[in-house]
């Protein structure tokens, strides 16, 4: 087995200490929708090597690992074979993460945690420190895996602490640890403040007509399709841009319309360009298990963005933007056609000085930095829970199936 890049070396940082190393076990791929993960893990790749280890691709003969870099982080996809049992995928998952551990030197490193799912194949390793980072309620998306409950229950047994990324998934989880802490989506202000100045319009999006409502994130089974049609027939000289990946359902069940684009997925930093170009930005969720406890990103980018928002009743959403006006709240099809009516006038110069001054005290540094005080606070605690795991993972450890999936000493 052998990855496709490989290094020794310890970085060299600005303070000129050698800091802990930095696992994230994530269920998202670095190359998807950026989102918390890489914001989070970007910065703490300025004091940390950090390696963001993706869930397997199923379509290989031989194990191995692919191991790229993108903005200081060193990014590991494991590829295993396909149609193996999951016990088998899960030991080949621990012995190439063993070797990742021996080639790269890695010793006691910072656990962090987006799926519990990781635990089958990692709960071996020792860590300086565990970190529970429950961004969504993952178990009630579409596709959960039935351990999942069971696995989220021990890695919150082992856990040193624990983040979660919405105030209402808080609520739902403050009873089930010691230490846990709500951190809400937060904003990179400066990137999306780009949108009040851009003067450029992409090319797909040009030749659409005004006034336009948009939304760029995942279009999954948290989508209000139903929200999306009504809204085009009520109001067909609006047209309704939607920017994302299509995941976990039929793109055949996406209603079309002339008034409706959807343009796939656009890069990080091409979103200020597109949102410069939208009257007003929407959030049209449905209302389901998968939506409960969300605290949608593009909340505040959205606002950075300077466009008026309008949105479903997504608890994270209504409080605090609804509470305070910024965001307007509209559940159904005649709802949302009267607030982005309202939108165009009454969003004017107030509204945007109190946006900013809303944002102002919103930034994924000040995020990082909490969260980075909270991690070292716990891996420096005497007998803290990250000191559970049982052994560093070697190869030697497990055994290798064959290519006809039996064991091989």
């Amino acid at each position: 087995m052998k990855d496709s890049r490989r290094t020794t070396e310890a970085p060299t940082f600005a303070d000129g200490k050698l800091h802990d190393d930095l696992l994230c076990f994530s269920h998202l791929r670095w190359n998807f929708v950026y989102q918390r993960p890489q914001h989070l893990m970007t910065r703490f790749a300025r004091d940390h090597r950090v390696f963001f280890i993706e869930e397997p691709v199923d379509d290989s003969v031989e194990p191995r690992l692919d191991v790229t870099s993108d903005r200081g982080v060193t990014v590991v996809v494991p590829h295993v074979p396909a149609q193996l049992e999951p016990a088998l995928t899960a030991r080949l998952q621990q012995i190439l993460l063993g070797n990742l551990l021996r080639d790269y030197q890695i010793v006691h490193p910072i656990l962090w945690y987006y799926t519990p799912m990781a635990l089958e194949w990692s709960r071996a390793v020792q860590g300086k420190a565990i970190v529970f980072d429950c961004m969504d309620e993952l178990s009630a998306f579409a596709n959960a895996p039935p351990a999942l409950p069971i696995l989220e229950q021990e890695l919150l047994d082992r856990a040193d602490v624990v983040f979660t990324g919405g105030q209402s998934l808080y609520e739902a989880k403050k009873d089930r640890h010691p230490r846990i802490f709500a951190f809400p989506s937060s904003v990179d202000s400066a990137h999306f403040l780009r949108a009040r100045r851009e003067r450029w319009e992409p090319v797909d999006q040009a030749s659409l007509a005004r006034p336009r409502v948009g939304f760029f994130g995942v279009i999954d089974e948290r989508m209000d399709l139903e929200l999306i049609a009504g809204l085009a027939r009520l109001r067909p000289d609006w047209h309704q841009i939607l920017i994302g990946p299509i995941a976990k359902i039929d793109p055949a069940s996406l209603p079309r319309a002339d008034n409706i684009h959807y343009l796939g997925m656009k890069q990080y930093g091409e979103l200020p360009a597109y949102l410069a170009g939208w009257d007003v930005a929407y959030l049209p969720f449905a209302r389901n298990d998968a939506t409960r406890f969300i605290s949608p990103t593009k909340t505040p980018e959205y606002l950075a963005a300077g466009r008026p928002v309008v949105s479903t009743s997504i608890a994270d959403v209504v409080r605090p933007y609804g509470e305070c006006g910024l965001v307007s709240i509209a559940d159904t099809p005649e709802e949302c056609a009267r607030a982005l009516d309202s939108a165009l006038v009454t969003c004017d110069g107030a509204w945007l000085r109190r946006v900013d001054d809303y944002l102002s005290g919103l930034s994924w540094d000040r995020t990082y930095a909490a969260m980075k005080h909270l991690v070292h606070e716990s891996a420096e605690t005497e007998g803290h829970r990250g000191s559970r795991g049982e052994t560093q993972l070697g190869e030697s450890d497990v055994r290798l199936p064959d290519r006809r999936g039996g064991l091989r000493g």
